[in-house]
């Protein structure tokens, strides 16, 4: 992001200013025109030092449109996705430490040992939900050392072990409902509410999913019949395992009200994001929370976790502040992503880049625009993996074009998070890849081999629901 903020801010010298037209914060069309700028090499060097600051709590002037730290006008930093990413962060790795999340899963493997088709589709289910809504990604880390053994001892191999996890994790992020690194981050940027297309995100979360478990099933039906067939044949200790299989993990009266602590809080997080008036219920409350909101819901929540599950005050505290740091790399690049965007928009490009995008897309029907949007995020996806800082930096380019082609800006961020979840189920420089490759000891070319066929099969789905999502917006 360092380097991304040095280009482009090199960039602005040479990309011609200009500005569409507004209304209603939408940039008409066909508005765009010139603007000469008169800042100086001082200026713009000034604007490069505070673009972090900016980026987090700039303000852009009602007169002057320019963003710096202080005055009046609009806010435009990311304060408010900063704390919430923070504070999201703060609840899970109090859960995390309460143990509840690990022994849930335990509980819930030992139960249906004998089941071993629905014991995988729940536990692909689980890891699923958990990529949807909170775009659960290192945390399955954690979860290895239990699936394995479980997967070898049922008859299956590390490979379907490790898929299960990473697979199951990464569909439900692809297909984010409400995930705050990706959906909140994105519907932010792209000036909307997180609750805003829900509906197909969350069709397309059920039928991806769907689709995962059937693929990990056939191959491990196959296994189970053939071992000889397997993309990673079990050694001496895989047998050793086998034959121990997993332990029974008891639950405790403290750990099963935490995880219903847990689930009720991204629960009421989904209902109290959701636009419940738009969709016609009109039963139900809109409360139309935002980020300073949720942020408040998480922080309580993190608290009420870890005095439920026994951590004490100090303990409480430790992992709030624990949790905080592990995810105060996520909420940095926020930051930088929303400061880039200051600078274009200080240097007035923002709507220059706009303005050759638009051209590029026009005269595409809005089923295709749906498509071509998510071809576009794939090499952006590939360069920045992290799923919030691809949001935070193309969101204000990319979702005005949504105004040109007459779809709703909830189709651009479908798109964008669609392309950085299927990326990034086989980036290598990934460290949820690569760390659960490594934990499952199963080769990166194995798992390229394992996967690409479900790839494909995700790229044409993707594709098409996303056809569907724009021609009838």
């Amino acid at each position: 992001m360092a380097v991304v903020t040095v280009a482009v801010w090199a960039l602005t010298f040479v990309i011609p200013p200009g500005r569409y037209d507004t209304e209603d914060g939408s940039p008409v069309p066909g508005s765009y025109h010139s603007v000469e700028l008169t800042p100086g090499f001082g200026d713009r060097l000034k604007d490069l030092f505070l673009a972090p600051v900016n980026g987090l709590y700039g303000v852009t002037g009602t007169d002057s449109g320019l963003t710096a730290p202080g005055g009046s006008g609009d806010f435009a930093g990311a304060a408010g996705v900063f704390l919430f990413v923070l504070a999201v962060g703060a609840f899970i790795t109090v859960t995390l430490r309460t143990g509840a999340l690990t022994s849930g899963v335990a509980r819930l493997a030992d139960r249906l040992r004998h089941h071993r088709a629905v014991l995988l589709t729940v536990l692909l289910a689980v890891f699923s939900l958990g990529g949807t809504t909170y775009g659960m990604a290192e945390e399955t880390l954690g979860f290895y050392g239990l699936v394995i053994p479980l997967m070898l001892k049922l008859g299956y191999d590390r490979m379907v072990g490790a898929t299960v996890i990473m697979v199951g994790a990464g569909v439900g992020t692809l297909a984010s409902t409400v995930n705050p690194f990706a959906t909140g981050v994105a519907s932010d940027s792209a000036g909307i509410g997180t609750g805003d297309g829900i509906v197909l995100r969350l069709l397309m979360w059920v039928c991806l999913t769907a689709l995962a478990a059937a693929y990990i099933l056939r191959y491990g039906a196959r296994v189970v019949r053939d071992p000889g067939r397997s993309l990673a044949p079990p050694d001496e200790e895989d047998k050793a395992l086998a034959a121990s299989g997993a332990d029974e993990a008891h639950l405790t009266v403290r750990q099963r009200i935490v995880l219903g602590v847990f689930a009720s809080t991204f629960l009421f997080m989904i209902f109290a994001v959701i636009p419940w008036s738009d969709l016609h219920i009109t039963w139900l409350p809109t409360l139309g929370w935002y980020f300073p909101e949720l942020a408040a819901l998480f922080v309580l929540g993190s608290v009420a976790v870890g005095l439920i599950g026994g951590l004490g005050e100090r303990g409480t505290t430790d992992g709030i502040v624990a949790g905080a740091g592990d995810f105060i790399g996520a909420a940095l690049i926020v930051m930088l992503a929303r400061g880039v965007t200051v600078l274009m928009n200080n240097a007035a490009v923002t709507d220059t880049i706009l303005n050759s995008l638009q051209d590029a897309v026009s005269g595409t029907s809005s089923g295709a625009f749906g498509v071509v949007v998510f071809l576009v995020n794939l090499p952006l996806a590939f360069l920045i993996p992290s799923s919030s800082g691809h949001a935070a930096l193309a969101m204000p380019i990319l979702a005005p074009l949504a105004d040109f082609a007459g779809v709703g800006r909830a189709t651009v961020v479908t798109a964008y998070q669609s392309a950085s979840g299927w990326i990034n189920l086989i980036t290598p420089t990934s460290a949820v890849v690569m760390g659960g490759l490594a934990l499952a000891k199963v080769r990166y070319d194995r798992y390229l081999r394992f996967v690409a066929p479900l790839m494909g099969i995700l790229f044409v789905a993707i594709c098409a629901f996303l056809a569907l999502g724009a021609a009838v917006t």
